[in-house]
């Protein structure tokens, strides 16, 4: 999925000389409140974290409140949707109007009917809301399907997804891949189908031309002979 990074930071933790004997405990303390939130200088929505601390040995602050830095390297994993992206989420709710989507558990999003191609209908199937495609029958998204779709904004506040269905390779992920899966084998079917065509020509141009090379000796035989005999006579 489009919109995850991962990314290499050089921190510095400030802490309260209270945490001066659990300083690791702090740090994690620190790094996870951070979670799930939008980070503007990580530039992205920060889901988890490793961290190395490079020195339990903090530099001191000197103020009213003596804090004390701690330089440590993070490694964290960031998601970050742009608009054109492709994410992927769980419908949660449907209406005639709008597609209401979960992306990793935390971010909501939302596609309304103007982004969601005319080939999806609105319909009810055995007292389920679905949106079913005119084009192709098991094509269909529910409560519950995993969905592709496209971003348009993206809300760092809320943490909120304005998305479309516009484009054909979005919709059900399911769908889509068994879609890509029965290409994939078509593709190779050909490419093999060609490849047998191509040695059976090669095969039957070999047959020819040991034919011919065969007529050919068979007339220069019979030409000797007609010349040993006129030699003769």
């Amino acid at each position: 999925m489009e919109g995850l990074k991962v990314s290499d930071a050089d921190m510095e933790v400030y802490l309260h000389p209270s945490k001066s004997k659990k300083v690791s405990q702090a740090i994690l303390r620190e790094l996870s409140s951070l979670l799930f939130k939008f980070n503007e200088i990580f530039e992205g929505v920060l889901l988890a974290y490793d961290v190395n601390i490079l020195d339990k040995n903090g530099k001191i602050l000197f103020g009213i409140h003596p804090y004390f830095g701690v330089k440590l390297k993070a490694k964290l994993l960031l998601f970050s949707p742009k608009p054109n992206m492709l994410v992927e989420g769980k419908v949660v709710r449907l209406t005639q109007a709008s597609i209401h989507v979960i992306v990793l558990g935390f971010s909501s999003a939302i596609i309304t009917d103007q982004d969601i191609r005319e080939e999806f209908n609105y319909t009810t199937k055995y007292g389920e809301e679905v949106f079913a495609s005119r084009s192709h029958k098991r094509h269909v998204i529910k409560v519950g399907t995993m969905i592709r779709f496209l971003v348009k904004s993206f809300d760092e506040e809320i943490l909120h997804i304005s998305g479309s269905l516009i484009p054909a390779h979005t919709g059900s992920i399911r769908w889509l891949d068994k879609k890509s899966k029965n290409v994939c084998l078509a593709d190779s079917s050909t490419t093999k189908r060609r490849e047998v065509e191509g040695k059976s020509e090669m095969q039957d141009n070999e047959t020819v031309g040991a034919a011919v090379s065969s007529v050919s000796n068979d007339h220069q035989i019979k030409k000797s002979k007609k010349r040993r005999f006129a030699e003769y006579h």
